[in-house]
């Protein structure tokens, strides 16, 4: 198949909005510790869903596995452990900073190191990219993605600076910048090294091609061993703190500090329903990243563009700015322009590299 990455660009736009709203359900959840509902939503993210998709698009999924290298899993894993680390922190950055804020601050850091370091590290930074004009394209697409993160990372800190404690706390609870915007800054280069965690299973890649999976599910199976190792982290994570909180029995319907019991259909529901789209960003960053030709590395910046506009879009509907002044609005819609024509001029990018 030939690539198209027109198409590709869509598919990381489909994988963006699934990113940007995937905490939207957990925000229905009631009566249930951070750490109960994120394991919960996590074991759809993490084992489920990367499982039964690979196995519904992978040809011989199993037989595939088991002809990967061992030193292939183990750095899959481990760089799925890592990124365990940002995703954990990005939860707790979305509690610090609210969703327009904290995406701009974790994804902008994410957006360079997850897109710059695979081709450095492999050598073709130079050669292939920096020394092309289709490849400066591309690097003028990171550019301006990165100036519409600064952009609209700028009209946050603008638009918080101005509200009182009382209104900061309605838009956000828990807002509390000087923690946010530190737990961002790790969350951010931790979840970078899930492109890293891509970029070590291409030879899976490979193996699923050979066992004749169609290119645009070949990366579904290179998910299930990266997420495992993200699954590690968090589980550890969340395992302590409920040991710490005593919070197990909420999952059976138990109580919380007021006395009033869960709901728990309702609360495992929208738990599923929040895994499964923080799944299906990655779903759809595989698709889009076999349609990007031989600058599959512009892939980790697309996606991150695409969450930052539609986490902005969901910042307006959940009214965190609607206490901005009219400069500030304008300011952050600027930057929102400023990453959708970045995404266009990657893709046009990757279209002259053909």
């Amino acid at each position: 198949m030939t690539p198209n990455p027109l198409l590709g660009v869509l598919f990381h736009w489909l994988g963006g909005f699934a990113s940007a709203s995937f905490y939207v359900p957990y925000r229905g959840v009631k009566r249930w510790n951070w750490e109960i509902f994120w394991l919960t939503g996590g074991i759809f993210s993490w084992v489920i869903a990367p499982w039964f998709f690979a196995a519904v698009q992978t040809r011989d999924l199993m037989g595939v596995m088991a002809q990967v290298p061992s030193s292939i899993v183990g750095w899959c894993v481990f760089f799925g452990f890592l990124w365990g680390f940002g995703g954990l922190t990005y939860g707790l950055t979305m509690r610090y900073l609210g969703l327009s804020l904290g995406m701009a601050v974790v994804l902008g850091l994410c957006t360079v190191f997850g897109t710059l370091i695979p081709p450095i590290f492999e050598g073709t930074f130079m050669r292939e990219i920096a020394g092309t004009t289709h490849g400066q394209i591309v690097l003028l697409g990171l550019a301006v993605t990165l100036a519409g993160i600064i952009v609209v990372a700028r009209a946050g800190a603008r638009k918080d600076a101005a509200l009182s404690p009382a209104q900061k706390a309605a838009a956000v609870a828990e807002f509390d910048f000087r923690k946010g915007i530190v737990v961002a800054i790790f969350s951010g280069i931790m979840s970078s090294c899930f492109a890293f965690g891509l970029a070590a299973g291409e030879p899976v890649k490979a193996l699923s091609a050979a066992a004749g999976t169609g290119p645009l599910w070949t990366g579904l199976p290179t998910l299930c061993l990266v997420m495992f190792g993200g699954l590690i982290t968090n589980a550890l994570w969340c395992g302590w703190l409920i040991a710490k909180n005593k919070s197990a029995g909420q999952w059976a319907g138990a109580p919380d500090a007021s006395g009033q019991r869960p709901r728990l259909l309702p609360n495992f529901l929208l738990c599923a329903l929040a895994g499964t789209a923080w799944y299906f960003q990655f779903f759809f960053y595989t698709m889009g990243e076999s349609q990007m030709g031989r600058f599959g590395f512009s892939s980790w910046t697309l996606h991150m563009a695409s969450i930052i506009i539609f986490g902005t879009c969901w910042g307006f509907a959940f009214r965190e700015w609607k206490d901005a002044a009219p400069a500030v609005r304008r300011m952050v819609w600027s930057g929102v322009a400023l990453l959708i024509v970045a995404t266009l001029i990657i893709g046009y990018g990757n279209r002259m590299a053909g």
